[in-house]
């Protein structure tokens, strides 16, 4: 059954929100620690289906807006109680970062700081404000009052794959505590056990761990869906009638998304994901030591989510164009870089293959150096 009515109830949106909100206990996200025995804040979490990943980051940027205006309304002012209006807050800018992603509607787009994808349909969204990634000392100086919400992806996929330090999402929730903003990690791309665990930041403290988490792409392997994660505190504001979808959460996705994430969160493919990724490591830390004109810093990135940097920005594109006629598919990602993003369930002669193409093409290249 590919469509309901939102009258109807269905099922399997039900179980499969219960599915992710278990499984990030069991494997640590979203201020729970692995295995559940620890958490920061009270409450467990809920799930808002959509049905893409720009439309998860637009409802989190949405439901970040609603909890900021709230919080600010419940602050007592003056010191004499007199109790403020929601209506008043000016509580609604957002923190972005340089090299993200985040999607292509208008929200999700004001977010991405790319001349490439904003410039043809400025004027964008207003509040939103710019820091470079991992630049602490920056964003301590951008957040204020005024901030409603933070968004971040723990490792960035199309800006080039670069990963922020714990020191630098410890500050994000320090601040954002600070100033009763929402931190909100996209983890569309790097998450649902592409870096080795089920989210990036799984293994981080909890005093690095967001508010909201927003995916997509693998949880219904290829089917369209998009999933806002929140916890209670955030989801109490999202009253009924605060934010829907027509075609989110449909009977046909969840159910086959339930089916995906079992499969993902399974020993046998997670033991699976590791082994590939360590033989996948092994063999791109070779490329610095065999092509040094070309490659002068290490792989970024970790798990099944890699990028290989290059000296000569002309590279990349050269490297994905001949690497497409020899059977593999490769990326760009950001200015400098190739994206390595294979399939969860690569097999280590399949990683060998592209290895073994990726190193004869920049052979031929360092020649024409």
């Amino acid at each position: 059954m590919i469509h309901t009515s939102n009258v109807w109830y269905n099922e399997w949106a039900g179980e499969l929100a219960k599915l992710l909100v278990e499984t990030t206990k069991q494997h640590g996200g979203l201020g729970f620690a692995p295995g559940g025995k620890d958490q920061r804040g009270e409450g467990g979490a809920k799930v808002f289906f959509s049905n893409s990943g720009t439309e998860a980051n637009e409802g989190a940027l949405k439901f970040a807006r609603k909890y900021a205006k709230e919080f600010w309304a419940n602050e007592m002012t003056n010191g004499v109680g007199a109790a403020r209006k929601w209506e008043d807050s000016t509580k609604t800018r957002v923190i972005h970062f340089t090299n993200a992603f985040h999607g292509r509607s208008m929200g999700s787009l004001s977010a991405t700081a790319n001349p490439k994808y904003q410039l043809p349909f400025t004027p964008l969204i207003p509040g939103f404000e710019l820091v470079k990634y991992g630049d602490i000392n920056g964003f301590r100086a951008t957040i204020g009052p005024d901030t409603c919400a933070v968004i971040v992806e723990p490792i960035q996929g199309e800006g080039g794959v670069f990963e922020g330090s714990e020191e630098f999402f410890k500050t994000l929730r320090a601040e954002c505590d600070r100033f009763g903003a929402v931190l909100i990690f996209d983890e569309i791309q790097c998450g649902l056990f592409r870096s080795g665990n089920m989210w990036s930041h799984s293994t981080f403290p909890l005093d690095c761990h967001p508010d909201i988490v927003t995916m997509a792409k693998p949880l219904a392997n290829g089917f369209p869906i998009g999933a806002i994660m929140v916890r209670d505190h955030i989801a109490k504001s999202i009253t009924p009638g605060s934010h829907g979808t027509t075609f989110g959460g449909s009977v046909f996705a969840t159910r086959l998304a339930h089916h995906v994430l079992t499969r993902l969160s399974s020993p046998t493919l997670t033991a699976h994901i590791n082994q590939v990724s360590a033989h996948l490591q092994s063999r791109l830390s070779k490329l610095q030591t065999h092509f040094p004109t070309l490659i002068t810093e290490p792989a970024r990135g970790r798990g099944l989510i890699r990028g290989i940097p290059f000296t000569d920005q002309t590279i990349p594109g050269k490297l994905v164009d001949a690497a497409r006629q020899r059977g593999v598919l490769l990326l760009t990602a950001g200015k400098d870089a190739v994206r390595l993003v294979p399939s969860l369930n690569v097999e280590r002669a399949e990683i060998d293959f592209a290895v073994d193409v990726i190193e004869s093409i920049l052979g031929t290249l360092s020649v024409d150096q």
